[in-house]
């Protein structure tokens, strides 16, 4: 039985090592996608080989997972209208743990070819349990070969924070501080989504989760972490001298591990405003084309024109950026940063399958 357990180890490994070295993505694609959401609200999305149409040609490799978070039917709440939105109903939302593992089988059902185009990310856990990381470690040994780091997972969130069911998620919380610590030690890249300040703040209030924000990133300089979004939102709009306080972020020796993705219709909305917006994004962007990432933040997808509408968007921005910054944000930094996750996610696999094994 033993020999039998230690020869199935070998094999896992050896398919893990073969996710990491499948077939490259086409080389004539245009985009890299470091945020997409396949499923939505109520688990519900689009098939991935559907998916894999909409990237075509267009997109090269995209960074997968669906939502941490499902909404409760509240019959109560919206009788029998079945919501698929938190805006919809004031029923809460809880975490929703099986979207891991819908994921991986997802990820599973691909040719090693077809598997090589993505970065799984696991989002099923409670930022506030202490019991988080181990939820993580535990999808790593379960699905080997399959993920490349965690999130987007929120902590605070303009109305999602104060609906999730429980303990409300906190920067300064010890269990976030085990979750990016596992993450470092497995080498899993993460997506954060914190807003830079709270919605409709009164005139003068300080950003205190801005402060939080960096003081988390300072305690963790061996996660390599993505701030979504640069922490704006629908109402979350950008606080006074956004850009400096980004620039001042990416400035930072001490925060070299930290990276900002571009992602989102609504950030898009504020970058492109005017031209002056468009200068002073692209300005910021040429000086550390290094630290940004584009993303789509795409729900569920359906047709190429909605999921690259996005993309779309920014056509001002890309066209001010310095041809080789252009390539950085769209392509080179995705690349850089997701190759090295699976190379060390894949190695301490390998170790701790192992260990389980014995």
């Amino acid at each position: 039985m033993q020999m039998l357990r230690r020869l199935i180890g070998r094999l896992v490994m050896m398919l893990a090592c073969c996710a990491v070295l499948a077939a490259a993505p086409p080389t004539q694609y245009v985009v890299n996608d470091s945020h997409l959401h396949l499923t939505n609200y109520v688990q519900e999305g689009t098939d991935i080989h559907a998916f894999l149409k909409l990237m075509g040609n267009k997109v090269g490799r995209v960074a997968l997972f669906g939502i941490p978070l499902q909404q409760q039917w509240s019959y109560g709440n919206t009788g029998t209208f079945a919501p698929t939105y938190y805006l919809q109903t004031d029923a809460p939302l809880y975490y929703y743990s099986f979207t891991d593992a819908y994921i991986a089988m997802a990820y599973r059902s691909l040719s090693p070819s077809e598997r090589a185009r993505f970065d799984p990310m696991i989002t099923g856990f409670n930022p506030a349990d202490m019991y988080a990381a181990d939820h993580i470690r535990r999808v790593l040994t379960t699905f080997p070969g399959v993920f490349s780091g965690i999130g987007e997972f929120t902590i605070h969130k303009e109305f999602v924070s104060a609906k999730i069911a429980g303990e409300t998620a906190s920067l300064t919380n010890p269990a976030l501080d085990r979750i990016l610590d596992f993450a470092a030690e497995a080498g899993l890249v993460v997506i954060l989504h914190n807003d830079a300040d709270v919605p409709f703040p009164k005139k003068g209030q300080e950003p205190y989760q801005l402060v939080q924000l960096r003081d988390l990133f300072l305690r963790h300089p061996q996660t390599t972490i993505i701030w979504a979004h640069a922490g704006l939102g629908r109402v979350v709009r950008p606080v006074a001298h956004q850009l400096d306080i980004v620039e001042r972020l990416i400035s930072n020796p001490a925060l070299s591990h930290v990276y900002i993705d571009l992602s989102w219709s609504e950030t898009a909305k504020y970058v492109v405003a005017t031209p002056e917006t468009v200068e002073a994004t692209a300005a910021a962007i040429n000086r550390h084309p290094d630290r940004f990432l584009f993303g789509t933040d795409e729900v569920a997808p359906t047709d190429q024109a909605r999921y690259l509408a996005v993309y779309d968007t920014y056509t001002p921005l890309f066209a001010r950026l310095t041809p080789d910054a252009s390539e950085m944000v769209r392509k080179k930094n995705y690349e850089r940063l997701f190759d090295e996750a699976r190379r060390r996610v894949r190695a301490w696999e390998q170790i701790h399958l192992k260990e389980t094994l014995q």
